[in-house]
């Protein structure tokens, strides 16, 4: 997909060949006995969106054919990465040896079937919460699926959402049992009681600050917030995100006019995220100017798929 900026597959890191190289070894680890039956005609198959949706996974599915030896006119795709698709849409045409495209058959129409699923979620959330004026950032969060997170990653973006951190390395993410650890920590130390509930906003500094002093300037600090009293005490630390967790719409409304109002030209600017058991059916109403950002595991755990076949001729 090309974006305003530039063309998405571009962020993809090295590894992600890796990964698909590891997807076809999963799916095939010993013998092929259906590709011994086929042999090595040469032919093409026709890829078919058979479902309503955002097509999304263009370069993984480029790289499991070219492993398979399918390079020698690639995949040709006739839609591109980002377009939405009507059932039955004739999306691309592969080429190559039929034993290796249908070796490649199961692995590639799973990564497109997800991908495009992800795409799809995610371009009508955001497409949602712009029809009511909004005009936030709607993220994804790192609920995603261990070993496939890259394309999960990739499908958010396509889609036109924010892909959030991609993992423990990208910003700081001081949730609440960080904090309370952090705090419960400087107790036993200093031989005190472990921390009371109540004392969690005023370990919120020292955990801001800790996170600071060993990210540096480079790594931006969230701080996960479930009242007014902890988002001040966020503030106060410089930190970059306060992230009101699990609040009503009319409290988030409520608590991010006041920390806006009250915190005008008082500190640097800071963001507000919105997040806690957010989707399709509700997200709109947690909407409102003064929130910078939605995040929300719904646009990629647990979506339903666009559904892709792969149909063989031998000319």
């Amino acid at each position: 997909m090309t974006s305003s900026y530039g063309d998405l597959r571009h962020l993809l890191p090295v590894n992600y060949k890796r990964l698909v190289t590891s997807w076809l070894e999963e799916d095939c680890p010993s013998f092929d006995y259906g590709g011994f039956v086929v042999g090595e005609s040469d032919g093409l198959a026709k890829l078919l969106g058979k479902a309503k949706g955002v097509v999304a996974g263009v370069p993984f599915v480029d790289e499991v054919f070219a492993q398979l030896g399918c390079t020698n006119k690639r995949v040709e795709w006739h839609v591109q990465e980002g377009e939405s698709i009507e059932p039955i849409k004739h999306c691309a045409t592969v080429r190559g040896p039929i034993r290796k495209i249908l070796l490649g058959e199961r692995v590639a129409l799973n990564i497109l079937a997800r991908c495009s699923g992800i795409a799809t979620k995610s371009a009508s959330l955001v497409a949602a919460l712009r029809t009511h004026g909004w005009d936030g950032t709607l993220a994804g969060t790192r609920k995603t699926t261990p070993g496939f997170r890259v394309v999960e990653k990739y499908g958010i973006l396509v889609g036109g959402a924010d892909p959030h951190r991609h993992d423990l390395s990208s910003m700081t993410m001081l949730k609440d049992n960080h904090v309370w650890a952090c705090a419960n920590n400087r107790a036993a130390n200093d031989g005190g009681a472990p921390t009371s509930t109540q004392s969690i906003a005023a370990a919120i500094p020292r955990a801001v600050y800790a996170a600071k002093a060993a990210g540096g300037f480079a790594t931006k600090v969230e701080v996960e917030c479930r009242s007014i009293d902890e988002a001040n005490a966020a503030i106060e630390a410089d930190a970059d995100v306060v992230m009101l967790d699990n609040f009503t719409p009319d409290g988030v409304r409520e608590a991010a006019k006041k920390l806006k109002q009250d915190w005008a030209g008082k500190k640097q600017s800071f963001l507000i995220e919105v997040s806690g058991g957010l989707n399709e059916t509700n997200a709109a109403s947690y909407a409102c100017p003064d929130v910078d950002i939605i995040s929300t595991s719904s646009i990629h755990q647990g979506t339903g798929i666009v559904d892709f076949s792969l149909k063989v001729s031998l000319r």
